[in-house]
């Protein structure tokens, strides 16, 4: 396949997933949707919807050819066999590390969580109907990796240093946990803090796109935040959701932890940039100066930060855009395509 003709199989991917509630040979994929969270309380059928149309609008024949364009190398890639350790914290997390292997000519042998399973591979079999020269270049295994040339390797901390230890011989990227945070000037309109409310509680929090910590002028009400929080008042009907919360409130009292709580999420004034489920860590600044010195210092451990005005070194976001990234924002700032076409 030429690169214009692995385009257009994903493009055409893209309209049918956007699609879906209209299209027959789909209905596997329209009901994981739907159903998914019979096997994953997490993943709701509102936040699997809201994933596959992320993924859906991605998918334009413009874009990916934008994105490409960047990779003038990717007609003369010497195709190998990728790895790609996938995680399972949002729905299709892994789904950017698939199209990248693929649309850059690689085969790709997948292992999946367990915590999402079934998703990519209904998503992959739609992908062979388009184009079926793709079926001997997808496998998923559930066992042992062997006989690939290349890694890509998505987990946490703890897991990241056993996926060095066992595939440190093989070209790779191995990410690890990430968290992104949240600038307030204290001159955001209504529409932008809503806007903000889908970066921090979009899947439940669990991404590492999903704000969890948030920069506040020193005087600000944070009653303002939770105002614009009212849209995702769902997520206490979720028990797993519910469970963190309840766990960590008893924490908070039991400690004596003075907190701000909307009986769905709580804020707590603490410098570390990861927070518990159901917990957002609030830092007051007296200037943005201060704020941006103290994430400068967290890059390595930022994926994002929204903010009205650009940091240079860091990743910046607009409200409402931590999870919607462009094909070119590559998690942890590590070039996928740019790995994938030097193999």
């Amino acid at each position: 396949m030429t690169t214009d003709e692995r385009i257009e199989a994903f493009s055409t991917l893209g309209a049918k997933i956007l699609n879906r509630k209209n299209l027959n040979e789909l209905s596997s994929l329209c009901y994981l949707e739907q159903n998914t969270y019979l096997s994953n309380s997490w993943f709701i059928p509102q936040f699997v919807g809201n994933m596959l149309d992320a993924i859906g609008k991605s998918l334009t024949k413009s874009d990916l050819r934008k994105w490409l364009s960047q990779y003038p190398d990717i007609e003369n890639v010497y195709h190998k066999t990728v790895a790609v350790i996938m995680a399972g914290n949002i729905p299709l997390v892994g789904f950017h590390d698939f199209l990248s292997v693929l649309i850059s000519g690689h085969k790709i042998k997948v292992k999946l969580s367990s915590d999402d399973k079934d998703l990519l591979p209904a998503i992959a079999k739609i992908l062979c109907e388009i184009e079926p020269r793709f079926v001997d270049r997808i496998e998923f295994t559930d066992g042992f990796l062997k006989d690939f040339d290349a890694v890509i390797a998505t987990g946490s901390n703890n897991s990241a240093r056993y996926f060095d230890y066992y595939f440190g011989k093989y070209p790779n990227v191995i990410r690890r946990n990430r968290n992104s945070a949240v600038v307030i000037h204290g001159n955001e309109t209504d529409i932008e803090l809503k806007a903000l409310a889908d970066d921090i509680f979009l899947y439940f929090g669990l991404g590492c796109r999903n704000v969890s910590q948030i920069y506040i002028p020193e005087n600000y009400d944070v009653h303002n935040l939770f105002a614009s929080f009212i849209a995702y008042e769902f997520i206490k009907f979720n028990s797993k959701y519910m469970n963190n919360y309840d766990y960590f409130k008893s924490i908070f009292l039991v400690n004596s932890e003075p907190f701000l709580d909307n009986e769905f999420v709580m804020m707590i004034e603490k410098p570390e940039l990861a927070s518990r489920i159901s917990v957002l860590h609030l830092i007051r600044y007296q200037s943005f100066d201060e704020a941006k010195m103290q994430l400068l210092a967290k890059q390595n451990e930022l994926q994002c930060v929204v903010t009205k005005t650009e940091i240079e070194g860091l990743r910046c976001v607009g409200f409402g855009q931590t999870q919607s990234p462009a094909l070119h924002d590559y998690a942890d700032g590590v070039d996928t395509m740019k790995f994938l076409t030097s193999l």
